[in-house]
């Protein structure tokens, strides 16, 4: 995998990126989430020097679930899984920094800043102990939060998630389709950012991220001490199968979930089954 950011933040999500048209397979598809349902609680939370955006739902429910979006996406991306899940659970959705409502300070990112950002969100919220469903980034983060604060996770689940940069697939991507996913995601950018002409400031910042991260020890990974599920589309295509295979491996207990007919947008490609895989672990159901 190259380290140049244009080759990596083309790829976020880029074969899925298609408009939906005739005959086009689902894993190309990327269909847009319904709005989210209207929030119990949200509101900027000061976190680590930034503006954190979250929305709570269901806030008297129990085993409070944070559901953690992916690199130029926003929270809004959980329209489809909210309602489901808030059926049964406490579910907080935030805008990663940078991204959606949450401003960006100069540090740079890493992904154990962005794992501190939850974990602060949690205090602020007074969450002692939640379950995260991170996807793609925020996957990453949630293993994070496994290793460095087990006794703040209750279950991981994590969708299209790698663990260090090995497991990137080499082939280039579609040019022509990773432009209309760039432009797709400044005007959502522009749309909802409280800096809405600082879309190529993110780009910079998320691409330095990306030259040097997620670089993962193993040895951490099998200290992973909650229920965790390493889940993935059949036709994921930036990271191979065997590295979601090995993440799995390494982390004790955990298992495989492989849903069939979607790619790295698999929450939106299928949210029917995409939840399904989510409460079998959440709920045993």
């Amino acid at each position: 995998m190259k380290s140049t950011i244009p080759l990596f933040l083309t790829a976020l999500l880029v074969g899925c990126c298609a408009p939906h048209r005739a005959r086009v397979p689902l894993w190309q598809t990327l269909p847009e989430a319904p709005p989210l349902p209207r929030a119990d609680e949200s509101g900027l939370a000061p976190v680590n020097g930034v503006q954190l955006y979250y929305a709570r739902f269901n806030r008297g429910g129990a085993a409070p679930v944070i559901l953690l979006h992916g690199g130029l996406g926003s929270s809004d991306e959980w329209g489809f899984e909210v309602p489901r899940l808030a059926a049964t659970h406490q579910v907080v959705v935030v805008d990663t920094r940078g991204h959606g409502r949450s401003t960006l300070s100069g540090q740079p990112l890493s992904y154990a800043l962005l794992a501190s950002d939850v974990l602060g969100l949690m205090d602020y919220l007074n969450i002692r102990k939640a379950s995260v469903v991170g996807w793609s980034d925020g996957g990453v983060t949630g293993l994070l939060l496994a290793i460095k604060h087990p006794e703040r996770i209750d279950k991981l689940f994590t969708f299209g998630t790698n663990y260090n940069r090995s497991g990137y697939k080499t082939a280039p991507p579609d040019s022509v389709v990773a432009a209309r996913f760039m432009s797709r995601a400044q005007a959502k950018y522009r749309k909802l950012s409280p800096t809405p002409d600082n879309f190529a400031g993110l780009k910079n910042a998320l691409g330095k991220m990306y030259g040097a991260e997620p670089n993962l020890d193993p040895a951490d990974l099998r200290t992973i001490q909650a229920p965790t599920v390493i889940a993935c589309g059949e036709h994921e295509q930036f990271i191979t199968p065997d590295h979601f295979q090995q993440l799995a491996r390494l982390i004790p207990g955990a298992h495989l979930v492989t849903l069939a007919r979607v790619s790295h947008g698999g929450p939106l490609q299928d949210p029917v089954r995409f939840h399904r895989a989510v409460v079998h672990l959440l709920d045993g159901r």
